[in-house]
Parts: C-alpha cells; structure tokens; sequence
C-alpha cells in the first residue's frame, strides 16, 4: 500500500514537551538538572542517571510524592478536580523533560514508573496531570527497549485507547501522539493493533474529534494517526469506512459517525490553517481511493464522495498553483499536489454516479439528439476552473523543466508523480471533452497556445487518443489555433 504523507517506512519516534509557558527556560538542549543533582555532591556520579547529571534521588521523590498526592485526594473523596501547586507542575515538566533522555527513559521502565503513571491516569481527576502523566509515557515510548516493555502491560493499553474519549485537548494530543509512536516502532505494532481492532471505541471517538475540534494541532496528530493506520492495516481501513452506524451502537444508543465525512471536516478546518494537515487528510482519503470498498462509499448517489470532489477542487483551483504565482511554486507544493490530483482523478471516475437516475437519463437524452443517436459520453463534463489548474500545472511543469539547471530536479519523485497523475487525469479529460466545453476553455484564456503546448508535451506520446480528440474538437471551437497547434505538435 501506498507510504504514509512522509513515507510510512518512516519509524517515527517523536518526543513531546510540556507546553512553552511550562517548560525550561533554554529548550535548545536538554533541560537543567534537578536541584539535588546541581550541587556537585561527592556522591553524585552514584546518583546520576547513566551518563546523565539527573539525580536517581530527585526523580524517585518526585514520583513517590505523586503517587501520595493522588491517593490522598482519592481516599479523600474530594469534589472538584485535584489542582497541581505550581512547584508540583513544575517538577513534573521537568520530568516529562528528562524522560526525552535515553537513560532516564531506562531507569524509569526500572523504576516501573508505567505502572505508577497508569495508576496516576486511573485516578487523576486532574487534566493537566493526566496530560502531563500521558506525555512522559508518549516520550518513554520513542526507543525501541522502553517502548516494548510499556507496550506489553495490557492494562495501560487499555486505558490509553479510552482516553481518546477524554474530553481535554491537550490529553487527547498526547495520547494520540503515544499511538503514533507506538505504531511506528515495527516490534510492537502489531500489537497495538491488535488492540484497535478490538476496540470499537477507537473509530468513534477518533471520527468525534475530526468532526467537531477547532484544534489544529490536535487534528493534525489525529490525521498522522488514522493515516498511520490505514497504512499499516488495510483491512481496518476497509471496516471503519464501511461500518454501519446500527453496526456500532453505544452503550447509550448514540449511532457513531461516518468516518470519510469525518475525514472531510476535519480537512476543511486545517486548509487554512494547516497546509501539512490538509496534506495529511488528503492523503487518508487518497488512501480509500486505492480499495474498492473506498470508491463504493465515494460513488454511492447519497455518500460523501460529492462533497469530497467539490473540497479538492476547491483547494486545487483556490489554492495552488495560481496564475500569479512563479512556476517554481509547483517545488513548494508538489507534495499537496500529488494528493489532491489522485483524489480528483480517482473520484472522476465516479462523478457520472452522482447524478441522480433522471438527471442522468435527462442529459442522455440530450447528448443521443445532439450526436445523432450516439452514446452519450460516460462521464460528465467537469468545471472549467479544473480543467484550467490542471493545465497550469502542466505549463509549470515544462517551464520548471526548461528553466531548470540543476538535472537533480528532473529526478524529484515528488514532481514525476505529479507529472505522471497530472498527464493520467488530463487524458481522462480530454478523451471526451466537447466542443463547447473547449471553446469555454479559449474563451476564458484557461486554453491558450502555451498551455496547449504544455498539454502535448503532457500527452504525448503515451496519451495520443486523448490529444487527438482534443486536436479535432479545437478545429472545430478555434481553427486558428488548432493550425497553430498542429504545426508546432504534429501527431
């Protein structure tokens, strides 16, 4: 299956901090030590962390007075959420920090602070302290020995899978962030997984937050995560896009959401926002184009495959490659592009579906009288704006091409895939493109002599059909320029 936005191959081992107003003062390396670590004690090289200047000392306290705050305000049944002192806060950040290190994560797992900081999360009645307890987990979690060990306790798996239920933001982010590592660390994978499968809560709550947070960062991690998923296992894929609301009911009878709808409003609040998020979701739902059961969801009359089609077009023909910008834009975002234009081309194939039956017998009708009785085309004509994008990309394609020094450039994955996706769908169109959609396309300078050009250096010669087509129909909407089209492109 195809990789991940940055490659799935990729094991992704990100480290979390606390936020800035609760973090280090100097962040540009690790954070200061403890104070019982500070005062260069004769004992301190016993003391320290591995090779670190942490103290063993400082981080037992710490923990320990944890666990005695926790419980104390549980047996204490106290109403209201338990408030961290701002010392306390601090020294827990600084653990969060310290847990970045590979030794500290080392000792930690001895000290089996998991089992703590899961008893911690069990009873927390805190959100900070939840997030803060999460955090550090999410950064035990970056190397392969700790991550394995924290992984293999079925309880702890458990709880960090309902916490995607949790209300607060932060806690979701850093949970979600967890998974990804998680699930990026090839020895343990599998396992969680597994876990997710069994966990229908998973789906639910993961389109929840897609549908209804304003959080970017949040929307963002979730999408790596779904992302992530689909790509590791696409028989998840197939069931969380194919369940069926009365499939999975709650204990409360609520019917969960359905998930590319999700996907898509989780989309439209980071376009703006977030261009790599939007690369992110894009790339989700290029993913569902890959399965038949993801192009039976987009072509179903009533499903969310219109909605997608009208998004991504809008991105592609409001947001990149504009008529104003450089062709050195197309370096900037051929990344994006490449998800937008495999969405579009791969739903172009259902676009005739989306009619309704009468609206699609009424433009038969038409097409038959028009040509004579013929067949009418098998898909419909779609908005010039697109076809005019699309075009655009190809003149910056051959001018990024010509104007280039550097050969390295020719060799851009990146930009092959945009030029091979970009000539596929252009053939797509053109092949039954008609006359008054060509003549629009002249008539509003989206089809001139250069991007005509640019079109044949695209089709040619593995999609000659299409430019042919294209070539006769121009004859008839424009001969002047389709002379000047086939003097300097004889086919």
């Amino acid at each position: 299956m195809d990789g991940g936005a940055d490659g799935a191959g990729q094991v992704e081992k990100e480290s979390s901090s606390p936020p800035a107003e609760t973090q280090s003062p100097i962040m540009d390396r690790n954070p200061s030590p403890p104070p019982d670590a500070a005062d260069g004690a004769e004992d301190e090289d016993v003391d320290a962390i591995g090779d670190t200047v942490y103290s063993k000392h400082w981080l037992f306290s710490t923990l320990t007075h944890l666990i005695h705050m926790v419980t104390e305000h549980s047996e204490e049944r106290c109403e209201g959420p338990m408030q961290l002192s701002d010392d306390e806060e601090e020294d827990l950040c600084r653990v969060w920090d310290m847990a970045m290190d590979k030794d500290v994560a080392g000792f930690l797992q001895e000290f089996k602070a998991a089992d703590i900081l899961l008893g911690v999360i069990s009873k927390s009645r805190c959100p900070r302290l939840t997030e803060i307890s999460v955090g550090i987990l999410g950064n035990i979690s970056c190397f392969p020995e700790t991550c394995m060990t924290l992984s293999q306790n079925e309880d702890l798996g458990s709880v960090v899978l309902l916490l995607l239920g949790d209300t607060d933001p932060p806690t979701l982010l850093e949970t979600s962030r967890l998974l990804l590592t998680c699930l990026s660390q090839k020895d343990v994978c599998s396992l969680w997984l597994q876990r997710i499968r069994q966990h229908t809560s998973v789906r639910s709550n993961l389109c929840f937050i897609m549908c209804s947070s304003t959080n970017t960062d949040l929307l963002e991690k979730v999408g790596e995560l779904v992302d992530k998923l689909f790509d590791l296992d696409e028989e998840l894929m197939k069931s969380w896009i194919t369940a069926q609301p009365d499939e999975e009911q709650g204990d409360d009878g609520e019917s969960h959401l359905e998930m590319t709808s999700c996907l898509l409003e989780a989309a439209k609040q980071l376009r703006s926002e977030s261009p790599n998020g939007l690369e992110v979701y894009l790339h989700i739902l290029q993913l569902l184009t890959t399965i038949d059961e993801g192009i039976q969801v987009f072509a179903a009359s009533d499903g969310p495959g219109k909605s997608v089609w009208e998004f991504v077009c809008d991105v592609v023909c409001e947001d990149l490659c504009q008529p104003n910008d450089l062709p050195v834009v197309l370096h900037e975002q051929k990344s994006i592009l490449v998800q937008a234009l495999a969405v579009l081309q791969a739903l172009y194939k259902c676009h005739d579906e989306w009619c309704s039956k009468s609206d699609r017998t009424t433009k038969k009708r038409a097409e038959q009288k028009k040509t004579g009785g013929g067949p009418a085309p098998p898909r419909q004509q779609v908005g010039l704006p697109l076809i005019g994008s699309i075009l655009r990309v190809c003149q910056y394609q051959n001018e990024c091409k010509d104007g280039s020094a550097n050969k390295e450039d020719e060799k851009d994955e990146h930009l092959e895939t945009v030029a091979e996706i970009t000539a596929e769908f252009l053939a797509d169109l053109f092949i039954h493109i008609q006359k008054d959609t060509v003549a629009d396309l002249v008539k509003k300078v989206y089809l001139t002599e250069k991007t005509c050009l640019a079109a044949a250096a695209t089709l040619l010669p593995k999609f000659k059909n299409s430019f042919q087509h294209l070539q006769t129909v121009l004859s008839e909407a424009d001969p002047q320029l389709a002379d000047v089209i086939r003097t300097q492109c004889p086919v």
